[in-house]
């Protein structure tokens, strides 16, 4: 029995080492072979990004929704990390490549509420962080000239392809787009391309997809993503276009949809980088609003925000600096002289300011009730400033500010609510690249 055992690993370790020795040319090309598309290429990459914080000030009400404190108490600090990358890239041939990368990431809201004994969000049921495949996808280069076919989980259009390298500091916060849960991957056929392929100053990104991100499709409805982008100046003015839409319930007496226009325009040159990006998103009928006079409306939820953000340098490549502003308004719909109180319907999207509770009609899937936990028509006003240092490349300490302010939009006499408050966070942020990959996220375009 044991010489069986002793014979049966002695093969299995022959095997392993015969594959490795095969496949060992793919992990020693290096990081020059695989941009060049040379077959068998591969690369591993990713980056690490987290904090020690420290929470100065809460909102008395909770609000924020999945803002990154909401939830957490007054004078609480930690360490933690936010995000933790690891991905391999492969070239199958000069014309098939594959890409894959797993994520850690923290739980939504960071901690939980103190109403709350569950994990939730990104934790295990035991509350431990673990990976799980935030991209799988093969992609097929050239389908025509300029443009690259995608099938799998890849990133999506709305800003992790252009917004989001511009705003150059992910590390400190989401873009005003990603901190309301528009998806940044999801599961789908997507197309990569440019209309100039010698200067590559003009493309677009064209994506349908389950919605869903990294969960399995729990509806026949496709969440439809696409941008178009145009460098000029010689690539210091960069404009992009984004647009949405996703259905969400469609039948008779209820169609229940979403969809988000947004634009960006940033002037990136040395020293300094500046930008503005807006959107509006519309869900209709997605608020219940209810009536002083008695009864409820079903109303749409028109949520719109702006962020407006620079950065520079104040020692090249060893000392820069970075802030940012967002305004937020989670509906314009709200009517003081007409409704009372307000609470969303749909979750997905993260676009109401509060949590809710919704119960629907077993006969028609339409809405019957929701409970509020609290202020969903506060307005937001972010603000983030800080510096980065980098003692070596890809390497980054940043210290900076989070503050999140809070301003109900209902009349004070209605329901109580406290008209103003915030969030308060002092942090130091660590940051740290291993492999190319990712590195140029954190540098001028």
């Amino acid at each position: 029995m044991k010489r069986n055992l002793a014979q049966h690993l002695l093969f299995i370790a022959a095997f392993l080492i015969l594959t490795v020795a095969s496949h060992a040319q793919a992990f020693l090309n290096n990081d020059s072979a695989f941009k060049a598309g040379t077959p068998g290429s591969g690369r591993i990459s990713g980056y690490v990004f987290g904090d020690f914080y420290y929470k100065a000030h809460s909102d008395s009400l909770n609000r924020g929704g999945g803002n990154q404190y909401t939830g957490i108490p007054q004078s609480r600090n930690a360490f933690q990390f936010r995000r933790i990358y690891l991905g391999y890239d492969y070239n199958i041939s000069k014309k098939f490549s594959s890409e894959l990368l797993l994520a850690a990431e923290d739980n939504f809201p960071a901690f939980n509420p103190p109403s709350s004994t569950a994990a939730s969000g990104d934790q295990l049921g035991n509350q431990k962080e673990t990976f799980f495949i935030k991209l799988a996808n093969i992609k097929v280069k050239d389908i025509w000239k300029g443009t690259t076919l995608v099938l799998g989980e890849q990133f999506t259009p709305a800003f992790a392809l252009l917004s989001e390298k511009v705003w150059n500091y992910r590390s400190v916060e989401r873009t005003v787009a990603d901190i309301r849960r528009t998806p940044s991957y999801d599961l789908g056929v997507g197309l990569n391309g440019v209309f100039d392929p010698a200067t590559k100053n003009f493309g677009y990104n064209l994506l349908m997809a389950t919605g869903n991100s990294d969960k399995p499709a729990s509806n026949s409805f496709k969440w439809f993503y696409g941008d178009v982008y145009g460098m000029f100046l010689d690539k210091r003015l960069i404009i992009d276009l984004y647009a949405d839409y996703q259905r969400l319930n469609w039948q008779p007496g209820w169609h229940h949809d979403r969809q988000m226009l947004k634009a960006f325009a940033a002037w990136s040159t040395s020293p300094i980088t500046v930008g503005v990006e807006g959107f509006v998103n519309t869900i209709k009928a997605d608020t219940k609003a209810s009536l002083i006079a008695g009864g409820a409306d079903t109303i749409d939820t028109k949520a719109n925000g702006i962020a407006m953000f620079a950065h520079g340098d104040i020692i090249t490549n060893k000392l820069r600096w970075f802030a940012r502003v967002d305004l937020y308004n989670p509906n314009t719909n709200v009517d003081n002289n007409k409704y009372k109180a307000y609470s969303g319907i749909s979750s997905p999207g993260g676009y109401m300011s509060s949590g809710y509770k919704m119960t629907y009609s077993a006969s028609t899937g339409a809405p019957t009730a929701a409970t509020a936990t609290g202020d969903p028509t506060s307005k937001e006003t972010f603000i983030t400033a800080g510096f980065d240092f980098m003692p070596y490349k890809d390497i980054h300490f940043e210290p900076n500010i989070w503050y999140e302010h809070y301003s109900s939009q209902l009349a004070s006499s209605m329901a109580g609510y406290g008209p103003n408050n915030q969030d308060v966070v002092l942090r130091l942020t660590f940051f740290y690249v291993f492999g190319k990959k990712y590195s140029q996220s954190y540098t001028q375009l």
